[in-house]
């Protein structure tokens, strides 16, 4: 059975960076994709990024792009959010979730829709 834990959130001035972990257990790490969401108090749900687990091909929502990374490291069944440059705004409960079916250019909704998901790791981002 699929198991995704997270790690890596803490509590960083803004400005600063985290990097993000998400271990899988129990998935294939040769096809599908994964991403990150997050969840702030009283927000709805947002997919900030996802990659291709097997072209390494990524998206990243606007909000984050060119300040945020994503990558997965096939070997270790480990997925990765390299967090840069980060705001107040970027506090958040964040999520990583996977799926090991091809998807297509549709990751996100597969992920939504059917996707395994992890418990979250908490980044608080103070001004």
């Amino acid at each position: 059975q699929v198991q995704l834990v997270e790690s890596g959130g803490g509590s960083v001035q803004a400005g600063g960076s985290l990097r993000l972990s998400c271990a899988a257990s129990g998935y294939t790490f040769s096809s599908g994709c994964m991403g990150w969401f997050r969840q702030a108090p009283g927000k709805d749900r947002e997919g900030v990024a996802r990659i291709y687990i097997g072209s390494g091909a990524t998206y990243y929502a606007s909000s984050v792009k060119g300040r945020f990374t994503i990558s997965r490291d096939k070997a270790k069944n480990t997925m990765y959010l390299q967090t840069s440059r980060l705001k107040p705004e970027d506090t958040a409960l964040y999520y990583c979730a996977a799926t090991e079916r091809n998807t297509g250019g549709a990751c996100q909704s597969f992920l939504e829709s059917s996707g395994y998901w992890g418990q979250g790791t908490q980044v608080t981002v103070s001004s």
